[in-house]
């Protein structure tokens, strides 16, 4: 008899796998969908790195899986060097150049809103920001923080939604928050309010309110709302992640690669397996929300050899008229990779050593 523990570990591994493929996959296709839209020549477009395990030659693009099953590429006439061939992308109009770069991040961020639909499509009901009922003699009754006021923000955060109230929680290490209510259309400002803070076995430190929000009925209307504003909370939360990052508040050791993705993405497989198959392959999908918008959002980041990178550059020619010369670009671009990888290798290092 196979243990069912076994079993879900084997399907948590294959769902994952399969999902992430999708992840890249999607993100190769917009770049490939609009170069082909555009008259680009596309020469190769290929899902998984390293070797060769399937290929066949169409009209002009070689299609082909390979075998890690992490990554691909849509390579395009021109792309990493002046090609004098019409349908070479060098040889595009800088605003045609700049929206295929940009597809494969957009694309990413539209699979994540569907995905954020699955979830939100199986809800009874949504949580709203708009307190609903007060531990009696709490610290926020205390404060003033009345039934009915909207939270408006914590801790500077604006709060469009119950998972913008979360990650803010999530941000307040020591419980103490300064929470902006709206009332009558007029904002009230409520500071140094002392929360409890709940530590686990794992060193993650929870502040927990004082208060409960009310939930939304589910309609048409509210699930397509959820749908939307829960994405981009994820969008917000990235943006807001990565300037805690520059600034230092958050560490090397809170970062992770492909390993810490994957043993994440176990550990809430886990939670929802104990309760039912389905809970489990939902807890997936929501992790996997998250990842393609986190996906689509690094991509775009002005970062030399990432998506966001390249179309810095199109924006500045745009700008000057000219293009810049391509060797010094490509020596941008491969810095930018080197340092990448080598950001990726140290990420991944640490991953596997906390696994042990």
């Amino acid at each position: 008899m196979v243990d069912i523990s076994v079993l879900n570990i084997i399907l948590t591994v294959i769902i994952a796998v399969l999902l992430f493929a999708l992840i890249i996959g999607i993100h190769e296709f917009g770049h490939f969908i609009t170069a082909k839209k555009f008259g680009v020549k596309v020469n190769e477009f290929a899902l998984g790195m390293g070797p060769k395990i399937w290929s066949k030659q169409g009209k002009e693009t070689m299609y082909s899986l390979r075998l890690i099953p992490i990554g691909g590429y849509c390579a395009m006439e021109g792309e990493d060097e002046d090609s004098d061939d019409e349908r070479a992308i060098n040889n595009k109009k800088w605003w045609k150049r700049a929206i295929i770069i940009s597809a494969g991040a957009v694309m990413n961020i539209l699979l994540g809103i569907v995905f954020m639909f699955i979830i939100q499509v199986q809800q009874p009901y949504y949580a709203s920001t708009t307190v609903a009922y007060l531990v009696s003699d709490s610290t926020s009754m205390n404060a003033g923080i009345q039934v009915d006021d909207e939270i408006y923000s914590i801790n500077g955060y604006r709060t469009l939604c119950a998972t913008d109230m979360s990650f803010a929680l999530s941000t307040a290490k020591d419980g103490v928050l300064d929470i902006v209510v709206k009332r009558n259309g007029e904002k009230l400002a409520f500071n140094d309010l002392q929360m409890e803070v709940v530590s686990y076995s794992d060193g993650v430190a929870v502040t927990n309110i004082d208060f409960k929000v009310y939930r939304v009925d589910k309609t048409v209307k509210t699930v397509i709302t959820s749908t939307f504003s829960e994405t981009l909370a994820f969008v917000r939360m990235i943006y807001s992640s990565f300037i805690m990052l520059f600034k230092g508040q958050v560490g090397f050791n809170e970062l992770s690669g492909p390993v810490g993705m994957a043993t994440a993405i176990g550990q809430v497989a886990e939670q929802g397996f104990a309760k039912n198959f389905l809970a489990g392959l939902n807890n997936i999908i929501y992790f996997m929300a998250l990842i393609t918008v986190n996906l689509g959002i690094f991509n775009l980041l002005p970062i030399p050899a990432l998506d966001g990178g390249r179309l810095f550059f199109i924006l500045v020619e745009a700008v000057r008229g000219k293009p810049i010369s391509p060797e010094k670009e490509g020596i941008v671009h491969f810095i930018g990779f080197a340092l990448l990888i080598l950001l990726m290798i140290a990420v991944t290092i640490k991953d596997v050593w906390s696994l042990f």
